[in-house]
């Protein structure tokens, strides 16, 4: 049995109570030292996302990524998939698939708009699409970061405190991969391992690799067992997403094929998601980027609506650019944003929940990690995104999993579920008592209006720092870096497991050891 046995499988009354003390909004300032954090909530838009290009505009992308799918074709690298796509009526050309574009139209046709990811706490199930946003982690950099530690190769110890930071952060809402990838684990039981600390570290929904079919089928069964149903209320209930990126420019591989068809053929969530970075993999253009990124989602798709008609699925958007000089991915630019707006307004095309990222390109904790992920957030909201992949932690533009980087996110993400709180316009809100109390030249600090206000009047921030600069200066002036580094560590100290079943703790033991025993899953495709 693996270390995570050893983690307390019930609350302690005692941290709880001061966990959930410090989780109702305002009691940063009433609990010494507690993090401050908004309470555990749905979030969702309150207004009408983003358009920057007219309803003609969309139809323009729409219609040239058909053309690409019925011109130029996207390369199917699984006989199986162009089997079923064949009997579909697709045209097939070796690995080459034609789509004719009255297919495309009609498949989607049966993607649910909307639909309930089940977690095994029925507190954190989540609504995708329409209105709704939910925030993950990041996902599966290679390595992480933080202050004393420095840069390092991934392994399970970090892997397992970003969970806990997952749990212990209310405006986190799912575990997007592996926070960081366990490296020290073999590849062949990696997932097993990994999956086993998720469902034991939090309560919150998660995903599985699609590496082929075994990683898939095991990620099914432990999100089953998990919740402790059967696999067909599991097949009525989806509990397991995927992430299916095409191999940019118009392809999709074998061990992602298979992920969908495992995944599809059981009811469960498949986001697919082009990764086209504008000048790499894609047209130097946005418009180009779009496109391609557009026919590319639109193959995946349809792909899963062959599969299984009415199987939840996911818009992924993932266009960026690169470096003209170098070659290096961009973050968090102008040119993301764009692409991640018109994105939004091709699934909502589609009438299907929208993917997309909080991104950057900054080596470390600093300023540009700062405005490039404000930038990303800004084209995330504003552009309609619902299912918002590496929300908490993201550095060097994927590669590293950052401690620091993960309490900033958190804090931004916050900034947002409070921008997307409704405003209060009823009539005590307006405040004209409050004015005619105060009068001309007098100030609102002692107004009965703004003491009946005063512990939850603004949004209290994680790690931002608000003091006068002799306040500052006599704390020993510390930067936001610092402060985040301050934070992460107590909340690993406050952590407290989530409660799981002893039967459940015990038959995904047994079914991980097993399945360990028999070697897990090949690490060639």
């Amino acid at each position: 049995m693996n270390e995570a046995a050893n983690e307390p499988l019930s609350p302690e009354t005692s941290r709880r109570s001061r966990r959930d003390a410090a989780n109702r909004r305002g009691a940063g300032a009433a609990v010494k030292g507690a993090i401050p954090q908004l309470p555990r909530r749905k979030i969702a838009r309150a207004f009408p996302p983003m358009a920057i290009i007219s309803a003609d505009e969309v139809e323009s992308i729409h219609r040239a990524s058909l053309k690409v799918l019925s011109e130029i074709g996207m390369d199917f690298n699984l006989p199986e998939a162009r089997d079923l796509l064949k009997k579909a009526g697709a045209d097939i050309s070796g690995e080459r698939v034609r789509f004719d574009p009255a297919m495309i139209e009609e498949l989607m046709k049966s993607a649910p708009s909307q639909f309930t990811f089940h977690a095994r706490n029925p507190e954190n199930n989540a609504q995708i699409g329409g209105p709704n946003m939910l925030f993950g982690t990041v996902g599966s950099p290679p390595n992480c970061s933080d202050m004393e530690s420095g840069r390092r190769t991934g392994n399970q110890a970090d892997y397992r405190k970003f969970l806990k930071l997952a749990q212990y952060f209310n405006c986190i809402g799912f575990i997007a991969g592996y926070p960081v990838e366990p490296v020290d684990i073999h590849a062949s039981v990696r997932h097993l391992e990994a999956l086993r600390d998720a469902v034991v570290l939090t309560d919150k929904p998660f995903h599985a690799y699609s590496l082929g079919s075994e990683r898939i089928l095991d990620g099914i069964e432990i999100a089953r067992i998990s919740r402790g149903i059967t696999m067909e209320q599991m097949e009525r209930e989806p509990s397991l997403f995927t992430i299916v990126n095409t191999n940019s420019p118009l392809k999709l591989d074998m061990p992602m094929l298979r992920g969908i068809i495992e995944m599809s053929s059981r009811n469960q969530i498949v986001c697919i998601t082009p990764f086209t970075l504008a000048g790499a993999m894609a047209p130097v253009t946005v418009a180009g980027a779009v496109v391609e990124q557009n026919a590319e989602a639109l193959a995946g798709l349809a792909f899963t609506q062959v599969v299984r008609k009415g199987s939840p699925v996911i818009y992924g958007g993932f266009t960026s650019n690169v470096d003209m000089k170098s070659g290096a991915p961009a973050f968090g630019t102008p040119e993301y944003m764009k692409a991640c707006i018109v994105g939004g307004q091709m699934a909502r095309r589609y009438n299907i929940p929208y993917r997309t990222s909080n991104t950057c390109a900054a080596n470390t904790v600093d300023a540009q990690a700062a405005y490039e992920s404000v930038f990303s957030l800004w084209g995330v909201t504003m552009g309609g995104g619902n299912f918002i992949m590496h929300g908490a932690g993201w550095l060097e533009g994927g590669l590293v999993a950052g401690f620091e980087k993960f309490v900033l996110d958190c804090d931004l993400i916050q900034m947002v579920m409070e921008f997307m709180t409704p405003l209060d316009t009823t009539e005590d809100a307006l405040g004209v008592e409050a004015i005619r109390e105060v009068g001309p030249g007098g100030h609102f600090f002692g107004a009965q209006h703004t003491l009946a206000r005063y512990s939850n009047a603004f949004y209290a921030p994680i790690i931002s720092d608000w003091r006068n600069s002799q306040q500052w200066e006599a704390a020993g002036k510390p930067e936001a870096m610092q402060r985040a580094n301050t934070v992460y560590k107590q909340a690993l100290e406050e952590y407290v497991a989530p409660a799981l079943d002893p039967a459940r703790r015990e038959e995904l033991d047994a079914f991980v050891e097993r399945r360990i025993r028999e070697g897990g899953a090949p690490t060639d495709f």
